[in-house]
């Protein structure tokens, strides 16, 4: 194999290239590009980001990142032409962003090149490969001085890997700013001691994030001692995320459950305060905790004071967060300085907490509503028309009283404001008469004082009096609630496998006229459903947005048969037949598709009903498919006209250990990267 290279750019290049090779030079022919993110091993891949690198390394299969032009060869990467410089093996890069394609080629070799690299990020999505603990680390600290940021997120490792090398090399250690361990790929998390000691060899950390466990009934949980030592040891963070292993697990929430768990978390309001109190630049803090924190609010008017420039707050499974007694700001609701607030799993919040929420968070500009089942459309509906100057992203999920068309009833005060929104689409309420949808939640204006009336809300709003004497809040535009979602630009919505889109504009969603992006996540197991009687999903009923342009579709949650349906029962072929009917109605330039799964062979598959409606659709300029795919459905993207990049991922855990034969090879990326470079695109 040859040696690693590099391309030595002039300083108005903003990238920087990596090439692993062993075949010879080829030239690059016609103008389409394929971009196979499941390519043959010992090709180059462009970098696509200004300085920054992440490093994968592994068998079989990698997730680059890239969005630019790829290369058709990685012999062509290394040539030298005019507007490519000679290369050189000494490109003082600061951020390295990409993956090695090789098994054979380490982090020993490349790390050398690039003395001054400050910050990596490692790739991988299959099983730790059998090494001494904390071998795969080594590498980096002893090849980059000025290492300051390390992200393991998409790095498939153990626990015990890291602090044996962080004590190991205590001044590169101590340098390190940035720590991102939120590895969506253990189940347990980093243990309570192995927090510590990570935290006590990075004093100078400013961003913290850390999956962990806080059940009492798994060894190493996070308790009062280990907040404390996180405060005691890193008291310069301004980032801080503690998520327990189960909130990673990407499993939805039972919407019929009352938000407490069986067990509560063994963390006090005294262990809380001590680390609120020993954390004074914090602006974002997560604590996803998945186990009961009760009675939290006197613990959270501590931020307020301990905390002052927090600006980003979510809390799961935190209850008492505001209760809102009479009319005086509790708990979440005096931390003012808020722009960001997402709350999970309350089991007690009201809808006078959010009220008083909308009333002490002025400056909130993104709420985040999830399991929640206590709150009702007239208290969301309220605190969304108190923020209306402020707030412009919305997620509604998993709440019990709180379906599509409760979730657009609560948000028709500030349609023209906002310009994200998350929904479920749970279609109960579509029976709603004009009459049902003109009330709105009882608000005594009487009870507002001079602080409160921010707004101005007695001067500048109308008001209907309706029966019974109560002044009810309706805030109106020339009379008449706002029907247009005038600035809406992203709208992300969940829905169970087998229910229908074409709901969506019915419930208020219709009139959306610069909606540019839409993401639509599905869940559920297809295989004791009965055949679809529907003959689509849904997806032309996207037609009425004019401007959409990108569409993801992650059904990597729905569970299926692609390869192990028994003799009479549906499998994914015919699932993705209803899923994509229609697709070819829109005019996309991106789409980015997590196909279903077989989880009793480990398989996340294109097939062959997805592959030719998705070809349909004639306007695709971009197509990603997280998953794998045989050579012969690839080839129904030849024929798409505009299409220039083409990515194939195996970007989830777990990854494949082996694909069958009869699965994309390097033989077969190939012929499908020759044949998509020699289209000619009109552009």
């Amino acid at each position: 194999m040859a040696a690693t290279t590099i391309n030595n750019l002039p300083d108005r290049y903003a990238r920087a290239e990596l090439a692993v090779f062993s075949q010879p030079e080829v030239p690059l022919a016609g103008e389409g590009h394929a971009h196979l993110h499941h390519a043959p091993r010992q090709r180059a891949i462009p970098a696509h980001d200004p300085y920054l690198f992440q490093i994968g390394h592994g068998p079989g299969h990698f997730q680059p990142l890239s969005v630019g032009p790829p290369l058709a060869h990685a012999s062509h990467a290394l040539r030298s032409s005019p507007t490519r410089p000679p290369l050189t093996s000494g490109l003082p890069v600061n951020h390295v962003s990409h993956h090695l394609l090789s098994d054979t080629v380490t982090l020993e070799i490349l790390l050398p090149q690039w003395p001054g690299l400050r910050h990596v990020k490692l790739v991988r999505w299959h099983q730790r490969l059998q090494a001494p603990l904390g071998a795969e680390f080594i590498p980096l600290f002893e090849h980059c001085e000025c290492l300051k940021s390390i992200d393991l997120s998409n790095f498939y490792f153990w626990t015990e890997d890291l602090p044996p090398v962080l004590r190991a090399y205590p001044e590169k250690s101590a340098n390190l700013t940035c720590l991102n361990l939120l590895t969506t790929s253990f189940t347990e998390g980093f243990k309570a001691q192995e927090i510590r000691e990570i935290t006590a060899a990075c004093p100078s950390l400013n961003k913290l994030l850390v999956a962990c466990t806080f059940d009492p009934r798994y060894i190493g949980f996070v308790n009062d001692e280990t907040l404390s030592a996180i405060a005691t040891n890193c008291p310069k963070l301004t980032l801080l995320h503690l998520v327990d292993t189960s909130s990673l697990a990407n499993e939805r929430g039972d919407p019929d459950s009352d938000g407490f768990t069986a067990e509560d978390a063994s963390v006090s309001r005294e262990g809380l305060i001590q680390l609120f109190s020993g954390l004074p630049l914090l602006e974002e803090l997560v604590l996803d905790v998945c186990k009961n924190v009760r009675d939290s609010g006197p613990v959270l008017e501590v931020l307020k004071s301990k905390c002052s420039s927090l600006k980003v707050l979510k809390l799961g499974q935190f209850h008492g967060v505001c209760l809102a007694i009479g009319w005086q700001l509790d708990g979440v609701s005096l931390c003012g300085g808020l722009e960001s607030l997402s709350i999970k799993n309350c089991g007690d919040l009201s809808d006078m907490g959010l009220v008083a929420i909308g009333r002490g968070c002025r400056r909130l500009i993104k709420f985040e509503l999830e399991g929640c089942k206590n709150v009702t459309v007239d208290g969301l509906r309220t605190m969304a028309a108190l923020r209306r100057e402020t707030l412009v992203e919305m997620k509604i999920s998993c709440c019990k009283q709180l379906g599509a068309v409760a979730s657009c009833k609560a948000l028709d005060l500030v349609r023209d404001r906002i310009e994200k929104l998350h929904i479920d689409c749970v279609w109960d309420g579509l029976e709603l008469t004009e009459s049902s949808e003109s009330k709105v939640r009882s608000f005594d204006l009487n009870e507002l004082n001079d602080e409160d009336d921010e707004l101005g809300l007695r001067k500048k709003r109308k008001f209907c009096l309706p029966e019974g004497g109560n002044w009810h809040l309706q805030i109106k535009e020339n009379g008449v609630c706002c029907k247009t979602w005038k600035g809406l630009k992203c709208l992300s919505i969940w829905i169970e496998v087998g229910q229908l889109l074409t709901p969506l504009p019915i419930v208020g969603l219709d009139d959306c006229p610069v909606l540019e992006e839409i993401r639509i996540k599905m869940e559920g197991d297809s295989r004791g459903r009965q055949k679809p009687s529907d003959r689509a999903f849904g997806l032309s009923c996207l037609t009425r947005y004019p401007q959409l342009t990108k569409l993801r579709l992650e059904f990597g949650e729905t569970i299926g048969y692609a390869l192990t349906a028994p003799g009479g029962e549906t499998d994914l072929t015919l699932w993705d037949r209803f899923f994509f009917n229609g697709i070819g109605n829109l005019r996309l330039n991106e789409l980015d598709y997590w196909p279903a799964q077989d989880r009793d062979v480990n398989q996340r598959s294109l097939t062959l009903p997805a592959s030719g409606l998705i070809a349909q659709c004639l306007t695709l300029r971009k197509l990603i498919i997280h998953g794998t795919a045989h050579e012969h459905f690839m080839m129904f993207f030849t024929r798409m006209p505009n299409v220039r990049d083409v990515q194939l991922r195996e970007d989830y855990y777990p990854a494949p250990a082996d694909d069958s034969t009869t699965e994309m090879r390097e033989d077969s990326h190939r012929r499908f990267e020759d044949a998509m470079n020699r289209r000619r695109i009109a552009d």
